[in-house]
């Protein structure tokens, strides 16, 4: 049975979902995860600096769907690394799907997929503001981009680029309830997404409480996808559009867009 979907994002039921399981102390840092997403998505190397420290790079870009954090964990006498994969969470429940006006520019896939048409992004930036997790990232071009979880590779029984290279297990692909379940077998204390945003797809295994990994226990999403759903949408479709109605709640979540020049100006 396929995953039924809401038509603003929200999956109907879990059946037939698929996802990750991520267990950070398995991970090594090796980063054959980012590797291996580059390749498979043909994505351009970036230019970094050394920062005083050996993540890199240092946040996710259009260039960048994946990618190891460094967390240093200190307070005992031995300091202790977490090496944890970043990327979209492919929610249950999605803001970016909510919020997004333009139909098609973010939809999920019969596997529950959070996938992305750059050619329908208006590039609003919506998403951003609609996501709890900071994830959407912005091309030259103004289009969206974001793990998508390899929904080119899913629908043809090929894993995800990203678990398919990982040497330790550290991240492991499957459908969803089954790797909850071995999560739980396993002893793992929190299974985070488990219930969060109507179910997270990339779900991971934790030793101790969701906020020494430096996640939020309780994320949800944000104001400004009610404050569109409820009150911009309709107007959008009684005539003031999606563009100008996307430019409006950018306006108020983000804020205005300053003029460099003025503000550069003779004193």
């Amino acid at each position: 049975m396929t995953t039924q979907v809401y038509a603003q994002g929200r999956t109907r039921n879990q059946a037939g979902r698929k996802g990750l399981l991520v267990t950070p102390e398995r991970c090594t840092a090796c980063r054959g995860c980012q590797t291996a997403c580059k390749g498979w998505n043909h994505l351009t190397a970036e230019k970094t600096v050394n920062r005083g420290t050996y993540e890199n790079p240092p946040d996710l870009t259009s260039n960048s769907y994946n990618k190891i954090r460094f967390v240093e964990v200190t307070g005992n006498k031995d300091v202790d690394w977490l090496f944890i994969s970043q990327r979209c969470m492919h929610c249950g429940d999605a803001g970016c799907m909510e919020i997004c006006p333009s139909p098609g520019a973010l939809y999920r896939t019969r596997d529950g997929i959070v996938a992305f048409n750059r050619d329908k992004c208006i590039g609003c930036k919506l998403c951003q503001a609609g996501c709890p997790y900071d994830i959407p990232r912005f091309d030259a071009d103004d289009r969206v981009t974001k793990c998508h979880l390899c929904d080119d590779r899913v629908p043809h029984g090929l894993e995800p680029a990203c678990s398919k290279v990982c040497p330790t297990d550290a991240i492991r692909y499957g459908d969803r309830d089954a790797l909850m379940a071995q999560a739980k077998r396993e002893g793992y204390q929190t299974v985070y997404g488990e219930k969060d945003l109507a179910g997270l797809g990339i779900l991971y295994a934790f030793k101790e409480k969701p906020e020494y990994y430096g996640f939020d226990s309780t994320p949800g999403i944000p104001a400004s996808v009610a404050f569109w759903k409820g009150v911009l949408k309709p107007l959008s479709l009684l005539g003031l559009g999606a563009s100008v109605g996307a430019a409006l709640v950018h306006y108020i979540t983000v804020g205005p867009k300053e003029d460099e020049e003025s503000e550069g100006g003779a004193a």
